[in-house]
């Protein structure tokens, strides 16, 4: 028992920021997606033994976060709200929590333009972009076809570019790009 903790807490030191990063761009919210990695670390710690043995762990510990964060979704929008419960406290987050320290939580244009785009495609992102998976590992983790993935990916691209216009030319006039 105490080797399967030891390989959990270095699984969990090398990937947690990956896999916080890529539940944010999940969910688009930095503050529900540290509750979701959270509860997804301690499901795998729970199932080390099928966990550590799965193809690619960091992609069941984001997949298990953003099922957690479906499920979240759909008690919430049964409750009953409460006039300013959403509201923005002190700390700026509802909630009043801080935003983690990702990178991805300190660009607001970034974090808005992934709230914008559909969840399955939000979901494409984080674990291609995030997590570096192929397009058949994603797929897998997805429960869909390599080249919905694909599909899903490029909107989520295109959606992005729209959304993030570059500030300057990323090369001089004048120059040419080498490959």
């Amino acid at each position: 028992m105490r080797q399967d903790q030891s390989g959990f807490a270095e699984f969990y030191r090398a990937s947690h920021q990956r896999c916080l990063r890529a539940v944010i761009a999940g969910t688009g919210r930095a503050d529900l997606a540290e509750d979701l990695v959270a509860e997804a670390y301690t499901r795998a710690l729970l199932s080390w033994r099928t966990v550590r043995r799965h193809p690619a762990p960091e992609a069941w510990v984001v997949r298990t976060a953003l099922n957690t964060g479906v499920s979240w979704w759909r008690r919430r929008r049964r409750e009953v709200p409460l006039d300013d419960h959403d509201a923005p406290a002190p700390g700026g987050e509802p909630g009043g929590r801080p935003e983690p320290s990702t990178g991805l939580a300190g660009d607001p244009g970034l974090l808005a333009a992934l709230r914008a785009l559909p969840r399955r495609q939000r979901e494409v992102i984080a674990l291609r972009l995030f997590l570096d998976l192929d397009m058949a590992a994603t797929a897998a983790v997805l429960g869909i076809a390599p080249g919905t993935v694909g599909a899903h990916l490029s909107r989520a691209v295109a959606a992005l570019r729209a959304a993030l216009p570059l500030d300057t030319d990323p090369v001089p006039a004048g120059q040419e790009v080498t490959r």
